[in-house]
């Protein structure tokens, strides 16, 4: 176990109402899919390949999940349409297990060295900022040492938000001058954690996709920079999304694992959204573990990812 009970019935609640969009979204497509059939046939396959796709669960995956619910079919021979809703949460969940988003229970700590430090990237507006600063507040309320670093030093706006970020968590926030190398910022506040005894430090990076070349030579410049002081570091890279722009997160995902050795993902602002399927195709096409889920405003609705809560709030009765 984690330090977070993500089983609790708040956290279940939470998710329940968090995606509650997409499942009604959902549902009333799959609905519309089978009205009329009583078995699952080419054409109730034909229209649930169409319900997938237009719920941003994407084209690869939809395919991989119809060829999935094909083999049943042909396993089992006579599929009622009432049995749909439990085969796609099976497939779903089996598939999610496969590609190396197996129940998580967020960053688990080393105990053989500190600080853990993560680098967050993402593009501005993403929720990148809420995102370090739940997961401070989350840190330490799991009794750990916390430092944030503001490496995104192009916008005053994103420092002064991560600074506010530190005041309501109360953890220390290492910053300089507007338009500071972002490489010596991150280079500080790994070295003031060191010296302070610090378990964990979070490092925000620039919220840009300008070229990727560009992108590319920062990142490697930080990640650099943090070696000098910790020779493991960084422990994580968290690229941050935002769930609600269903095929745009596709594409920044793809920008940003190019750019950089992406290890886990945050994706957020599920909760006012019908597009939650996006967690299932990001998961299933990057193979990176999606660790996060965003369902709200509240510090504890930053929620760690568990493939089969995910999928029973989505998908069961």
């Amino acid at each position: 176990m984690g330090f977070f009970d993500f089983f609790s019935s708040k956290k279940k609640e939470t998710l329940d109402n968090g995606l509650a969009k997409t499942k009604e979204s959902v549902f009333g497509k799959i609905a519309r899919a089978v009205a009329g059939k009583s078995t699952v046939d080419d054409d109730v396959l034909d229209n649930l390949e169409e319900v997938l796709v237009t719920s941003d669960v994407g084209v690869e995956t939809t395919l991989n999940i119809i060829h999935r619910i094909e083999e049943r079919v042909a396993r089992d021979k006579y599929v009622s349409t009432s049995e749909l809703n439990g085969i796609l949460r099976d497939e779903i969940a089996s598939l999610l297990t496969e590609n190396n988003s197996e129940d998580t229970e967020g960053f688990d700590l080393p105990t053989d060295h500190k600080p853990y430090v993560i680098l967050v990237v993402g593009v501005n507006g993403v929720g990148k900022t809420t995102t370090i600063g739940k997961l401070a507040w989350q840190f330490k309320q799991a009794g750990k040492k916390v430092y944030l670093g503001a490496a995104d030093t192009f916008r005053a706006a994103a420092v002064e938000q991560l600074v506010i970020w530190g005041e309501r968590v109360d953890v220390p926030v290492v910053k300089q001058q507007m338009g500071s190398d972002p490489a010596a910022v991150a280079f500080d506040s790994v070295s003031s954690a060191v010296a302070n005894g610090a378990d964990v430090v979070i490092i925000d990076t620039a919220g840009r996709l300008h070229n990727k070349v560009g992108l590319m030579n920062e990142l490697t410049k930080i990640r650099n920079a943090v070696k000098k002081v910790v020779a493991t570091a960084p422990d994580e890279v968290l690229l941050v999304l935002d769930g609600s722009t269903g095929q745009n997160a596709f594409e920044q995902a793809k920008q940003f694992t190019k750019a950089t050795e992406v290890t886990a993902m945050a994706i957020t602002k599920l909760d006012g959204t019908a597009k939650g399927g996006v967690v299932i195709g990001i998961s299933d096409q990057f193979k990176i573990p999606v660790k996060y889920i965003g369902l709200g405003e509240g510090m504890e609705d930053l929620q760690p990812f568990n493939r089969r809560a995910f999928v029973d709030s989505l998908f069961g009765e």
